[in-house]
């Protein structure tokens, strides 16, 4: 399986991700640059996380008008895998791959630390390695990781079961304390109707190897490679 690894200026977790890819889950991956077009026959778009071109204006907001963005569109619209982390998932939201928006976190403060997430969907291609209400591990880092949405995008969500991760106790209880950011929901993950498109805010590139604490991320990854080899 070929991943592809978007490079925007400001991107500071590409090379994470890349090591991830193809160093510890033995993949081909190439990096893809934010001002071409061509996606070099990729199974999979990788949009890390960083502050894309400074997060000038709105997290995700310049990003995506940059010239891969709209062959990324197109890639999802086929059906193609892409999956953004943390402001990739802000750039997801922006171009309207996935519904609603980031605001900033309700303590108005830049955030990094561990946190425990439950995984409420594993049934979609970036959760099959794990169980239905599985407990993970994963760090945060972000100052705009606030989900908000509309009454009824939160209802379709649910009724769709788009909602994948969200923001729980180490014993899985979806606790208001549990959230670090505000997120609606205490949504951490979630994914577009057709399954094809995941964003969450935690990086699971910084937790697939025990020796940063947890192995954890490697679950997602993993069950990108098992979703494509199932095809």
């Amino acid at each position: 399986m070929k991943f592809g690894v978007v490079v925007f200026p400001g991107s500071n977790c590409d090379e994470d991700c890349f090591y991830v890819l193809q160093s510890v889950l033995k993949q081909p991956t190439v990096y893809l640059w934010h001002q071409e077009r061509d996606l070099k026959k990729v199974d999979c778009v990788v949009l890390p996380g960083g502050f894309s071109y400074g997060d000038y204006l709105r997290t995700g907001a310049v990003a995506r008008f940059s010239p891969i963005m709209q062959s990324i569109i197109d890639f999802a619209g086929k059906g193609g895998l892409v999956i953004g982390i943390c402001n990739g998932f802000q750039i997801l939201l922006e171009a309207g791959l996935l519904p609603g928006a980031m605001i900033r976190n309700t303590s108005l403060r830049f955030l990094c630390r561990y946190v425990t997430l439950r995984v409420d969907n594993a049934g979609t291609a970036f959760t099959n390695r794990c169980h239905p209400g599985q407990v993970i591990r994963l760090p945060i880092a972000h100052n705009e990781g606030n989900y908000f949405a509309d009454g009824e995008t939160l209802d379709r969500l649910r009724r769709h079961k788009q909602i994948v991760l969200r923001y729980c106790e180490p014993d899985g209880q979806v606790t208001a304390d549990a959230n670090p950011n505000g997120s609606m929901d205490n949504i951490a993950g979630l994914v577009n109707e057709t399954g094809n498109v995941f964003g969450l805010m935690p990086h699971p590139e910084r937790s697939a190897e025990m020796l940063l604490g947890s192995a954890d991320g490697r679950l997602i990854f993993e069950s990108i490679v098992s979703a494509y080899a199932s095809k």
